[in-house]
């Protein structure tokens, strides 16, 4: 779907005080940037399967166990991403050698390529969101959304 404009989460211009309307939109937008240029391509990526594939990215040889571990997401929805990643020749299996029960999962190649070209779209986006910025304020940006992110935890 080239083109459109996807207007399900765009509600207008969040009040002042909903600072968290705002991130939601932000990121909302930043996503849909981030894929539209593989969304269309040789393998339709979701947020989902930009997330595992990152994830056995840097843990090459894990399990489905230890990304549900990780993720905390149903195993069940994590076996059919598997699944799909799988079928389009992204993520590759093997039994373990140790224990021959578990799947140890690795990107392919060509699954390095989708990973690599996310990540370079994924610095792309985040240059252009703080295009015109000085330094100190972005810094300023990164110190106040890491306060109000130790507000929710703490």
């Amino acid at each position: 779907m080239a083109g459109s404009d996807d207007t399900i989460n765009h509600r207008g211009k969040p009040p002042p005080d909903d600072v968290l309307e705002l991130v939601h939109q932000l990121m909302h937008e930043y996503r849909s940037l981030q894929y539209r240029q593989l969304r269309d391509g040789p393998h339709p990526i979701t947020h989902m399967d930009a997330r595992v594939l990152g994830y056995f990215s840097r843990h090459p040889g894990a399990t489905q166990r230890e990304l549900a571990a990780h993720s905390g997401r149903d195993k069940a929805q994590l076996a059919r991403l598997i699944k799909g990643l799988r079928e389009q020749g992204l993520l590759a299996a093997a039994v373990d050698p140790a224990d021959r029960r578990n799947v140890q999962l690795s990107l392919t190649e060509a699954g390095q390529d989708v990973h690599k070209a996310l990540q370079q779209q994924s610095r792309r986006t985040g240059a252009k969101a703080v295009a015109g910025m000085a330094d100190v304020e972005k810094q300023q940006l990164v110190e106040l959304l890491n306060r109000v992110r130790q507000n929710l935890r703490g």
